[in-house]
């Protein structure tokens, strides 16, 4: 399915519902329903990748060869990592009553499909379609809208009753320029990029309120 890489003003005027009323819901995983494992600067130094610059992004731009050979590298990495993985507090039972609920549930992330679906089993999170879990060959990655669109595509669901939840900039500027609702997950309670976001939790808890949901 193609998807499509609009972008739209951060600016929009856009009717949006309370989370209540929301039927539809892209989580980011890696620090977001899993727990931070992940030390890019340790990462970046393993593949010979300038501090602070974007993985993915200084892999594309490389010549084809030493793309493909850091892409394996980081491959392994990140597999690595993600026989690690650990579920946030709160998360399994929120997405189990998002599901009893009969909300539907996506996942987007940059890293690979099956760096995720082996992450989500670790963590004892197997609440997601295999088609939902968006992975960075799919289409183009956060904080690209793409992934939202495909998703939007999939579901046929209306952006007013989506939503995208992220730690991260990547995160909630991707649903931003979907247009979907955003929320913000900060267990610091720092909250940054309030132009992107919508609705603001520190944990699931918070959510599971905002939704209607108990726990």
């Amino acid at each position: 399915m193609k998807c499509t890489t609009q972008y739209l003003s951060i600016n929009d005027s856009k009717s949006r519902m309370p989370l209540s009323h929301c039927s539809h819901w892209i989580f980011d995983m890696d620090g977001t329903l899993t727990l931070p494992m992940h030390d890019f600067d340790d990462i970046r130094a393993q593949l010979g990748i300038s501090a602070g610059v974007p993985i993915l992004e200084a892999i594309d731009v490389m010549p084809a060869d030493r793309a493909a050979e850091l892409t394996q590298e980081l491959h392994a990495i990140e597999m690595k990592i993600a026989g690690q993985a650990q579920a946030q507090p709160g998360a399994r039972e929120l997405l189990q009553a998002m599901q009893q609920h009969g909300l539907q549930l996506g996942i987007l992330t940059r890293n690979g499909k099956d760096i995720a679906l082996a992450t989500l089993a670790a963590a004892g999170l197997e609440f997601f379609a295999e088609q939902h879990i968006i992975g960075r060959e799919c289409c183009a990655p956060k904080p690209s809208p793409a992934g939202v669109n495909l998703l939007l595509d999939q579901w046929g669901a209306p952006q007013q009753q989506t939503v995208m939840v992220g730690d991260f900039l990547y995160d909630i500027e991707a649903g931003r320029h979907a247009g979907v609702n955003t929320v913000h997950f900060d267990q610091t309670g720092v909250f940054q990029w309030p132009e992107y976001t919508d609705h603001k939790i520190s944990e699931f808890s918070d959510l599971a309120k905002l939704i209607g949901l108990r726990l």
